[in-house]
């Protein structure tokens, strides 16, 4: 049923699916994440290639009534007021539960803007020993879709730096909250 309304979701609003299908067992970079909008936009897609999805949301939306559709599009809560040493550990878990998992993690932890990435996804990544592929929306083009999918070195800075370089060319929805904004006449972000 669900794959069934993503596709009319899509066909409605004129959105498509783009770049290359991820495996159906890795990390995925979510990025830039500015709007609620990106749930609606993002998550039809999932269904529609039939890739296992969990992803990371705060606590608070897992109230009722809305708790029962971010359960069933297979959000897990954080309770982002605690540090959570151990959330790695227990999304490493995951990929010990799943033969197939799609984990989407949202690198910037908000829809606001913020200066730097959370690195967790990476930590997860290796610990898991599974790809890292790249999802995103482009609102400029009303596409859905995944960049490359690379396995990390181990060299944090340089492969985070060569993820955010992908993401260069993207356009969110409300560009000027995305970390990777940049304001006319500026240098480019390293």
């Amino acid at each position: 049923m669900f794959r069934i309304l993503s596709k009319l979701i899509f066909k409605i609003s004129g959105w498509k699916i783009g770049g290359e299908i991820p495996p159906k067992r890795c990390v995925m970079v979510g990025a830039p994440h500015t709007s609620n909008a990106d749930f609606f936009n993002a998550i039809p897609v999932f269904f529609i290639l039939r890739l296992k999805l969990r992803y990371l949301a705060k606590k608070e939306l897992f109230k009722f009534p809305f708790g029962l559709l971010f359960k069933a599009t297979g959000g897990i809560p954080v309770d982002r007021s605690k540090k959570n040493m151990r959330m790695v550990d227990t999304m490493i878990e995951l990929f010990n539960q799943y033969d197939d998992l799609v984990l989407l993690i949202p690198v910037e932890g908000t829809r606001g803007y913020v200066k730097e990435w959370k690195t967790g996804f990476y930590h997860v990544a290796v610990g898991a020993k599974v790809p890292i592929a790249l999802g995103y929306l482009d609102y400029s083009k009303k596409e859905a879709g995944f960049g490359p999918t690379f396995w990390p070195t181990g060299d944090k800075e340089k492969d985070i730096a060569k993820i955010k370089e992908f993401y260069r060319g993207v356009k969110a929805k409300y560009p000027e909250k995305s970390s990777l904004h940049e304001p006319e006449n500026s240098p480019p972000l390293i």
